[in-house]
């Protein structure tokens, strides 16, 4: 889940926002994004389609298969 974890801190940064204000928009734990981000835990689906909604990218640039949006 590397690239996972580089993307979602990546976009998240680029969006000046903090976890805490991340999970808070998006329902998901500040615990949990604070794991996806370190790499310590892989996402469920669901949480992929949420963060890569919110941040208007595709899952599969979220996961990393693609460089496209």
């Amino acid at each position: 889940m590397g690239k996972f974890s580089e993307r979602l801190k990546e976009l998240r940064k680029e969006k000046g926002i903090t976890q805490e204000k991340l999970a808070e928009e998006t329902g998901l734990t500040q615990g949990a994004l604070t794991r996806y981000e370190n790499g310590l835990r892989s996402p469920a689906v669901y949480a992929i389609i949420t963060l890569a909604k919110y941040f208007n990218v595709t899952t599969d640039y979220l996961l990393g298969v693609t460089d496209d949006y």
